[in-house]
């Protein structure tokens, strides 16, 4: 697939469609930063504790955490939502159901 396919695809879509998948890429978006608030909030309370405690625990779910959150990251602001490989399988799955609809009513 070229990198001219998405811009195509997105020319194609309905104004409904558009607005879907909007919602659902802000949804995302929100939800990363959502993920981010909490691990700020949860990890500066980890290494408080930590460090009052006078141990240095903390840098390891800070670290593991952080990891899935650079993920999610990713995944939200550079793939789009995963929008590469579920759109092709979507469309995929479209065109096989298409061609079995199309299948019996030729009978």
């Amino acid at each position: 697939m070229s990198a001219l396919a998405p811009a195509t695809a997105m020319t194609q879509l309905s104004r409904y469609e558009l607005e879907r998948l909007a919602h659902k890429r802000a949804g995302a978006k929100l939800g990363w930063y959502v993920h981010a608030a909490l691990y700020l909030v949860v990890n500066v309370f980890l290494f408080a504790f930590s460090w009052a405690f006078g141990t240095t625990w903390s840098i390891y779910p800070i670290l593991g955490w952080g990891l899935g959150l650079a993920l999610h990251g990713i995944a939200v602001f550079f793939l789009g939502a995963g929008a590469g490989v579920r759109e092709r399988l979507l469309r995929r799955e479209r065109d096989r159901l298409h061609r079995q609809l199309d299948g019996s009513e030729a009978r």
